[in-house]
């Protein structure tokens, strides 16, 4: 006769399963205390952060600095933007060198050569204050 096999299908089971359960009871100040120090901790489920808390285990409590993460949004569209004006740079170089003659084409390039400059200052500067923008963070975390 043949021997009826377990089906593959599902999850493997754990090989140290959580079975036991307790339940914990808060006053309106208590809860309002425990949450508060749940969301510093940045602990994904309630659960988790008890028992960390329960068993002595650190855990570490985030920070979300709203200025910092300004600060690197703006960055980054800036970046964008600066890709673009690349582009666009490519193009115009292209279309004064197509249309226009020689000595009018040449004028032009001066001005945005020194547009370009400018530009170029403007990047260091930035570099500079995202430079400075991370030695502060990083004193600050410290």
């Amino acid at each position: 006769m043949k021997e009826k096999r377990k089906s593959k299908s599902g999850r493997n089971p754990k090989l140290d399963p959580a079975v036991y359960r307790y339940t914990v009871r808060f006053n309106e100040e208590e809860h309002n205390r425990f949450l508060a120090m749940f969301g510093k901790s940045g602990v994904y489920a309630r659960s988790v952060f008890l028992k960390a808390h329960f068993f002595g285990q650190p855990f570490k409590v985030l920070k979300v600095d709203k200025t910092l993460v300004d600060y690197y949004t703006k960055l980054s569209d800036f970046h964008a933007q600066f890709r673009a004006v690349g582009t666009n740079y490519n193009q115009v170089v292209k279309e004064l060198r197509l249309h226009f003659s020689e000595k009018k084409a040449m004028a032009l390039l001066y001005q945005l050569e020194q547009h370009t400059v400018e530009l170029v200052k403007l990047s260091r500067r930035i570099v500079e204050l995202s430079r400075e923008m991370e030695a502060k963070w990083s004193q600050k975390s410290v």
